[in-house]
C-alpha cells in the first residue's frame, strides 16, 4: 500500500465536494477548483473524509494512488487556506511595483518586465523593514498554477552566482525564492594563471 495514498483526507466544514464525468470539484470559502483525476483511482467521500482506493497493486495503479491523494488534498487546502510563495529581489536599483493587477519588475533589463497574473493568482509587493530588500508575494488557491507563476517570475532574472551585492550583503543578484540558498561561484582564474 502507498503510505500517502491510504491516508484519509479530512474535509473541513464549509467545503463541498462533488464528482461528475471523472472530474472532482471542491468548493470552499476561498473559491472553487475542478480537476480531472485518473479514472483508475476510486474516490469515496464519507463522513467528512475523502479516501482514495486503487483497484490493484500493479505499478501504474500504485504510482497513481499517492499522486491522486496528494492532488485532492492540495485542492482541499487551497480552497480553505490558500497558498503563497515569497520571492526576494536582490540587486541595487532592482524593484517591483503594481500596475493594476499586473506586476512590473525593474531588474536591470532594457525594458521593465510586466507579468500578468494567471487566473486565480494575485500579487503583492513590499520591502522588508530591516534589510530593505524588495519582495513579491504570489497568492492563489491552485498550488500548481501558483508554482508555475512564481517560476516564471524567477526566470525573468534568475540569481547570478558570481555577483555579490554589498549594500544588501548577499550573493546571487537577481530574483530568488525566500530561503533559497545561492552558492557563490569563484570567477575564472585561468587568464591570471597563464601570465
Amino acid at each position: 500500500m502507498s503510505r500517502i495514498g491510504q491516508l484519509p483526507i479530512p474535509v473541513p466544514s464549509g467545503v463541498q465536494i462533488s464528482q461528475s464525468n471523472g472530474e472532482l470539484t471542491v468548493k470552499g470559502p476561498k473559491g472553487s477548483l475542478t480537476r480531472r483525476l485518473p479514472a483508475a483511482i476510486n474516490i469515496k467521500v464519507d463522513e467528512g473524509t475523502i479516501i482514495c482506493e486503487r483497484p490493484s497493486d500493479n505499478n501504474t495503479h500504485r504510482a497513481l494512488h499517492g499522486l491522486t491523494r496528494t492532488l485532492v488534498n492540495n485542492m482541499v487546502i487551497g480552497v480553505t487556506e490558500g497558498y503563497e510563495k515569497r520571492l526576494q529581489i536582490i540587486g541595487v536599483g532592482y524593484r517591483a511595483e503594481m500596475q493594476g493587477n499586473n506586476l512590473v519588475l525593474s531588474v536591470g533589463l532594457a525594458q521593465p518586465a510586466t507579468v500578468e497574473p494567471m487566473e486565480g493568482i494575485s500579487f503583492e509587493v513590499g520591502q522588508e523593514t530591516n534589510t530593505r530588500i524588495p519582495f513579491i508575494i504570489v497568492r492563489g488557491i491552485d498550488k500548481e498554477a501558483l508554482g508555475q507563476q512564481a517560476a516564471e517570475i524567477r526566470a525573468i532574472k534568475p540569481p547570478e552566482p558570481y555577483k555579490y551585492v554589498s549594500s544588501q550583503g548577499m550573493h546571487g543578484k537577481g530574483i530568488r525564492y525566500q530561503g533559497e540558498v545561492v552558492r557563490k561561484k569563484v570567477g575564472k582564474a585561468g587568464a591570471a594563471a597563464k601570465k
